[in-house]
């Protein structure tokens, strides 16, 4: 229900049995003002996050020896699991499908001026492996696994929904 009227401060009437009682006069209809006015409710939408940070469980070790632990990532678009499908190198061996995705939406990995599927694939197997399951979480809206219950004995559990490889599911 709409109070325009009541905010602007104007005395609403209606017709009924009793309007004549109902319309307080002038006096009346200033000192009720302000008790009408609704407080304006400030609807707080959250705003929709992109870009999640994570740490390695081991670290990518660059050239010069540093180890970077600390990224950030970002929620991956249809054109970030397309555009991989067209390398030669995904083509020729789809195990590398996860190693340009996690290169494209990889936005920070520690102090390295930028990252790319180069520094992915130098990356320690238990790092790859994370980051595949990171992907998996941030894009399925923080999840992988359905709660379903068994059809024999209605018994509850979990299964997971995440495919074998980045890009599957």
């Amino acid at each position: 229900m709409r109070r325009t009227a009541a905010r602007a401060g104007g005395a609403v009437a209606y017709a009924g049995p009793d309007a004549a009682e109902a319309q307080p006069g002038p006096e009346a209809a200033e000192a009720a003002a302000p008790q009408q006015q609704l407080p304006v409710q400030q609807v707080q939408q959250e705003a929709l996050r992109t870009e999640f940070p994570f740490q390695l469980p081991r670290g990518y070790v660059d050239e010069s020896g540093a180890v970077h632990r600390d990224g950030t990532m970002r929620l991956s678009t249809a054109r970030d699991e397309l555009v991989p499908l067209r390398d030669v190198r995904v083509q020729e061996n789809p195990a590398y499908l996860s190693v340009v995705l996690l290169g494209r939406v990889i936005t920070r990995l520690g102090t390295l001026p930028m990252v790319h599927d180069g520094i992915v694939e130098n990356m320690f197997a238990s790092d790859l492996a994370f980051l595949q399951d990171f992907y998996r979480q941030i894009n399925a809206e923080g999840h992988t696994r359905a709660a379903v219950r068994c059809p024999h004995c209605a018994e509850p559990f979990e299964v997971e929904l995440g495919g074998s490889r980045l890009g599957e599911s």
